[in-house]
């Protein structure tokens, strides 16, 4: 099977048990998208979706984030990970909102890795998730699984993101990424994998997906 063709049949898989997947973070706009993708840096989505409700009840628009002191944005986000370096980026990036585009979150991938705290990752998250342009934010699930399907040679996310845009079709890119990163986590773990139990992972018939 080539790599090409091993490309469809998990495409085909990933929308049959995933067909509709819901974007894993709580928000309610573009603004409090970016906080939330921001803080799930090295912190699980669950994490997140516990700690945003407190941080957008005291502010949930860069005018109230940048008011606060960073010391109250630590408080509030301190059992992230990194809590230091994201309060400040948080309150930095507000001001930088305000300052540059009237309190609105940027629309161009560069604009937006331009802000503090903002890596590309982040950056095409709100790309896709928040505006429609198609991205593909590789995180270090993804980058895992691509090199487990054998769809890249696991080098560098970066060389994953080339090779996952090459291999699947750009209108699928956006739902794409959720269904990986929910897959991952139902079917293909990164601890206690069974392959023989994954619908990825097993044989299809006479032929393995990995042969």
């Amino acid at each position: 099977m080539t790599k090409q063709e091993r490309a469809a049949e998990i495409d085909k898989i990933l929308q049959e048990y995933f067909p509709n997947p819901a974007i894993p973070l709580d928000h309610s706009d573009t603004y409090t998208l970016l906080i939330a993708v921001l803080l799930s840096a090295q912190c699980t989505d669950e994490r997140v979706n516990k700690v945003t409700p407190n941080l957008f009840a005291l502010a949930d628009n860069p005018r109230d984030m940048a008011l606060l002191e960073v010391s109250t944005i630590h408080d509030v986000i301190r059992s992230c990970g990194l809590a230091p370096s994201k309060s400040t980026a948080i309150s930095g990036l507000s001001q930088i909102l305000l300052d540059q585009y009237d309190g609105a979150v940027p629309k161009t991938l560069s604009e937006l890795e331009s802000l503090p705290g903002v890596g590309h990752k982040t950056a095409s998250v709100v790309m896709c998730q928040a505006y429609q342009v198609p991205a593909f934010p590789v995180d270090t699930h993804i980058h895992r699984l691509a090199y487990r399907w054998k769809l890249s040679t696991g080098k560098s996310v970066t060389k994953t993101e080339k090779d996952i845009k090459r291999l699947f079709p750009e209108n699928r890119w956006i739902d794409l990424h959720l269904q990986m990163i929910y897959f991952g986590r139902a079917y293909c773990p990164a601890r206690g994998h069974q392959p023989s139990e994954c619908p990825i992972c097993k044989d299809y018939g006479r032929r393995s997906m990995f042969a």
